[in-house]
């Protein structure tokens, strides 16, 4: 299967997105600022950035300025970007009302196309009255899609058993060759939830493992081409992150290679369960 930074993936609410985004986490706003430019300007459409990053302004700036540029020659508008955002904490629905009306402020793109609850922490009610802020938002047209974060089957399982009018379209979790996370991924799949990577090249912990090394070099690709290339051929939206202007470039230019499925199973088998960051997917 072909990809580039073209390439949409379906969700199940009959809308698109891209099917790689840069991410901009723990990147600070001047760093946001400069690298969302550099994305967009190398061909990417996705932006996800987060309350908790605190880079949403700056990189909603970054959009505006790039789409009124002279380097904006596909003459782009708004609606062919696509921005993510995700509530910093659950809570009671008004207050998640009221968050998620600040993030279409501060990031001054008009709406968001993707809003994420950020992780399941704060517990049932919280979860479920949150979820109820962005179906609400959704119909005011304030966000376009909605969907969740770090969350594990049970959190999954209760959304959906919940009933909810409109169903999450996302999930986005860690996930990568030493972290398949199998038991959610397969879930979300069987449930037309799509899997957003986090992290998909492993914060650069495993760049020098020897099986990353000796398929690159057998793909004539760099460790970060390949881990980005076995997320996409998993059916898996990752967010390559990086401030360099060349790396964001490198990181997306996996049109050029196919992994064969012998190679897949063999980056499958790398799985150690390594958490990168935080793993709230088993919170009560």
């Amino acid at each position: 299967m072909s990809f580039s930074l073209n390439s949409r993936v379906k969700l199940n609410n009959g809308l698109s997105m891209p099917a790689i985004h840069l991410g901009v986490y723990l990147a600070s706003g001047h760093e946001a600022s400069k690298s969302v430019r550099w994305a967009l300007e190398t061909g990417y459409r996705g932006i996800d950035s987060a309350q908790m990053y605190h880079n949403e302004k700056e990189s909603g700036q970054a959009i505006l300025d790039f789409l009124s540029s002279d380097t904006n020659t596909n003459s782009l508008q708004r609606e062919d970007i696509h921005f993510t955002s995700k509530l910093a904490s659950n809570s009671a629905y008004d207050t998640a009302r009221k968050a998620i009306k600040r993030s279409v402020e501060e990031c001054g793109l008009g709406y968001i196309d993707l809003f994420l609850l950020h992780s399941p922490y704060g517990g049932k009610k919280a979860r479920l009255e949150s979820w109820r802020a962005i179906e609400d938002a959704i119909d005011d047209g304030e966000i376009k899609i909605g969907g969740v974060s770090n969350y594990g089957v049970k959190h999954l399982q209760e959304l959906l058993q919940s009933k909810p009018r409109i169903l999450p379209a996302v999930n986005q979790i860690e996930v990568h060759p030493f972290n398949t996370r199998s038991d959610i991924t397969s879930f979300c799949q069987e449930n037309g939830i799509v899997v957003e990577a986090y992290a998909p090249l492993v914060r650069a912990m495993r760049m020098k493992h020897p099986t990353i090394t000796s398929l690159s070099k057998k793909y004539s690709c760099t460790p970060g081409q390949l881990l980005v290339r076995w997320s996409l051929q998993q059916g898996y939206v990752p967010l390559p992150k990086s401030v360099k202007k060349e790396r964001i470039a490198e990181n997306a230019n996996i049109g050029d290679f196919a992994i064969d499925d012998d190679d897949m199973k063999v980056m499958d088998s790398l799985d150690e369960y390594l958490v990168t960051d935080w793993d709230p997917t088993n919170c009560p």
